[in-house]
């Protein structure tokens, strides 16, 4: 436990640090991600999609926290790790929906239109909703890691940064 209170007390002291290491592992992710679906041939469904929009949102956040930030506590972080956090617990809800899909499939699955068609076909409106039903490709596992899919190391993932900006939303003035 003294590890774990050491830890956090770390990260707690050196936002601008933390936040530039959650950038770089979005990076990371969005790379590998890449890597993915352009080497491999993975296509991504449209609930993969939102959650890499997702994943873009809170790099992006914590970058810009990174640069804005001086001192532990300050509002400037409390901003950035918030919104980071909020964009970091949406992407964990569309990666715990899709591997709730993948774990219980739908009886009926159809492939559907993929996420730009869907943009370029239907008001955004209509296109929202159809991007959050999930098709039949985001039923379908193509990769896994230690018996988790993509879907599910996303969600770990999401949820590790969000607890993250959690730790440096209680940081305190120095």
């Amino acid at each position: 436990m003294n590890a774990l209170n050491a830890t956090l007390s770390t990260l707690r002291q050196h936002p601008r640090t933390t936040l530039l290491l959650v950038a770089l592992w979005c990076a990371a992710l969005l790379g590998y991600g890449l890597y993915l679906q352009h080497v491999d041939g993975l296509e991504p469904c449209p609930m993969c999609v939102v959650q890499r929009y997702a994943m873009i949102l809170v790099g992006l956040l914590a970058l810009v926290g990174a640069a804005l930030v001086r001192q532990p506590g300050s509002g400037s972080l409390k901003v950035m790790a918030g919104l980071a956090g909020v964009f970091a617990l949406f992407g964990a809800f569309v990666a715990a929906r899709q591997s709730w899909l993948q774990w219980f499939p739908p009886e009926i699955s159809t492939c559907g239109r993929d996420f730009f068609g869907m943009i370029e076909a239907f008001p955004l409106k209509r296109a929202i909703p159809m991007i959050f039903k999930g098709s039949g490709d985001c039923t379908h596992i193509d990769w896994t890691f230690l018996g988790l899919s993509i879907a599910n190391w996303s969600f770990l993932n999401f949820m590790l940064m969000a607890a993250l900006a959690a730790v440096l939303l209680t940081a305190r003035r120095a």
